[in-house]
């Protein structure tokens, strides 16, 4: 530990003290260094910042890849009815007892359960499960057509599998977010705790340094460990996927830095008081959970209830989300992301001074 506290130290400004006139150019640089020093000494870093968000993609993307609709699979208890859907391609029926085809759909082996009432056919599914839904209603058109049906509109169907309207063109740029998200507030967070629990930050007291100039090397610190995190990521969606690059790239960097720059000061913020990893990691789970679940990651926030979705547009992530998206698929500018834009200007503008006023180095 004392090796480690002189490492650590050894990184930090050596220079005499004397009386802090405006920015320390030099002490700002050597605080930034030390930032970045500190991402390479832990190597586990490079995981989650780079490779999980790539395992993520590809497993997303391979599971939503583009690609003809498998038959659905159905049961039946009913031969008749499993003869008349044997030929057709949409659906997959198999031929169970009552029992059998209960057990299969309780399982999620078949989406729904098909059998004879009265005169016609009763369909047993779950109807709060969207593939369910979809799966009736194929289900219903092959027996329907099975049955001697004959539409009395043409109807033709124009399949769109372009880049910029694909699940994982709408996924990546969520998670980017995420990226971006989770390396300020983790990485700052978890840095500045562990240097006060190690006593370090106390060190520092005696110097000239203000409390802003040390937190404002965890900002810059972040615009070089954002290149990493964004390109990575852009590099791998676009080579492997395909996914555009619509809108003006510088653009493109201004919002992921504003936003990098938004949850670097809600991390500075989270972790001015707590003086554990434990409590600092209890903290920003609290703040993140909400943003993973409701700022559209991977399915849009217009699913949640109207008289929530106010607030959902006032988290951060929400707002570096929809701007990236807005910026990446369709091509817009940032004239067109004004609330966007506030909303991260917002947060940091909230959150850096009101960290400043709460820092403690103790």
């Amino acid at each position: 530990m004392a090796g480690s506290e002189r490492i650590q130290s050894d990184d930090l400004p050596s220079e005499p003290a004397r009386p802090a006139k405006g920015i320390n150019f030099d002490s700002l640089g050597q605080l930034t260094l030390c930032r970045i020093r500190e991402f390479y000494r832990e190597p586990e870093i490079i995981f989650w910042m780079v490779i999980f968000p790539i395992l993520m993609a590809g497993g997303l993307g391979l599971a939503f890849r583009s690609q003809p609709q498998d038959a659905v699979q159905v049961a039946t208890t009913d031969e008749a009815i499993a003869r008349k859907l044997s030929d057709q391609a949409s659906v997959d029926v198999e031929l169970l007892d009552s029992d059998a085809a209960n057990r299969a759909l309780a399982t999620g082996k078949v989406l729904v359960v098909v059998s004879p009432d009265n005169d016609g056919v009763s369909y047993r599914f779950d109807d709060t499960n969207p593939e369910a839904r979809v799966a009736r209603l194929i289900l219903d058109n092959a027996l329907q057509q099975a049955s001697g049906r004959s539409d009395v509109l043409a109807t033709s169907e124009d399949f769109v599998r372009e880049p910029g309207s694909r699940y994982i063109d709408f996924l990546i740029p969520g998670l980017l977010g995420l990226n971006i998200m989770g390396g300020s507030i983790w990485g700052i967070g978890f840095t500045i705790v562990d240097t006060r629990r190690r006593k370090l930050l106390k060190r520092l007291v005696a110097s000239p340094m203000p409390r802003w100039q040390y937190l404002l090397s965890f900002l810059i610190s972040r615009l070089v460990l954002l290149v990493i995190e964004v390109g990575v990521v852009i590099a791998f969606a676009t080579l492997v996927f395909g996914v555009p690059m619509r809108g003006p790239i510088w653009e493109f960097v201004l919002l992921c830095v504003l936003g990098s720059f938004s949850f670097s000061a809600l991390g500075i913020l989270i972790a001015a008081r707590p003086r554990t990893i434990e409590a600092v990691s209890g903290v920003m789970n609290f703040v993140m959970l909400p943003m993973w679940i409701c700022s559209g990651v991977f399915f849009s926030p217009e699913r949640f209830p109207e008289v929530v979705l106010p607030l959902i547009r006032l988290l951060p992530l929400t707002a570096v989300i929809d701007a990236l998206r807005a910026n990446m698929l369709r091509g817009e500018s940032l004239l067109g992301m004004e609330w966007q834009l506030a909303v991260m200007v917002g947060w940091l503008v909230l959150c850096f001074p009101l960290a400043l006023w709460l820092f403690r180095w103790k």
